[in-house]
């Protein structure tokens, strides 16, 4: 979720084997991404951190509420380092950060769709994936500059994080329209992230392009799959 254009020097004005080069660039490296933040949540669930890590947040008051809003938190640091890395070193490092983290904050919710909701992380895997693919042609077919989706995405986060700290504070919960609206707000922030990709990174950013659309992904997912929890429930 990278909410500022990325270069004055966009890879849209190289040439057509430059920019074919940096699109396969960045989703090969948006796939490695995932596979890396799967091979990592398994590590973490295998180990026993699923359950440790439920009980820490059951301890504290408001700890999941408290929890989704670290998950927002994360999503905006991917956006922040996709936003900032310049050196391909710098890039990885920012990407592999973000991975680490999302692993993290992902493992808990995981454990309890895998152990209480059987099959339901393969149904919000696909449906993600199918969002996502769809966006994804909406911006490579148009070639529309969705640039301007950068405002609105940044005052839904705000209002988002504004939501769930009242939520804390007040007692009430959120609900499924907040999972809808929340998937609905991904969906912006992947049109966004595929725009800046064509129109606005240089073609040595290829990393901080797939490290923008993994978080924006990881945003989706965690909202589907909340709301496929909410139908087996």
């Amino acid at each position: 979720m990278n909410y500022e254009h990325a270069s004055p020097i966009p890879v849209a004005e190289a040439s057509l084997d430059v920019r074919a080069t940096f699109i396969m660039r960045t989703y090969g490296h948006l796939l490695g991404g995932i596979f890396a933040f799967a091979a990592l949540v398994t590590v973490f669930i295998k180990g026993g951190l699923g359950p440790k890590m439920i009980d820490a947040i059951a301890s504290v008051p408001g700890g999941w509420l408290l929890f989704l809003g670290a998950f927002m938190v994360a999503g905006w640091l991917g956006g922040r380092m996709a936003a900032q890395a310049r050196t391909l070193p710098a890039q990885y490092a920012g990407y592999g950060i973000v991975i680490l983290f999302q692993a993290l904050i992902f493992t808990p919710l995981l454990y309890i769709a895998a152990t209480y909701f059987d099959g339901v992380i393969f149904k919000a895997g696909v449906a993600t994936m199918v969002g996502f693919s769809g966006l994804t042609a909406i911006a490579f077919i148009t070639r529309k500059d969705f640039s301007f989706l950068g405002g609105i995405l940044k005052w839904g986060m705000i209002c988002a994080l504004g939501l769930i700290v009242a939520s804390v504070i007040f007692g009430f919960t959120l609900g499924l329209a907040f999972s809808v609206a929340m998937v609905a707000l991904a969906g912006a922030a992947i049109l966004y992230d595929t725009s800046n990709v064509l129109h606005a990174y240089p073609h040595d950013r290829y990393v901080s392009a797939a490290l923008a659309l993994f978080s924006s992904v990881a945003l989706m997912f965690w909202y589907v799959l909340q709301i496929f929890m909410s139908f087996d429930d």
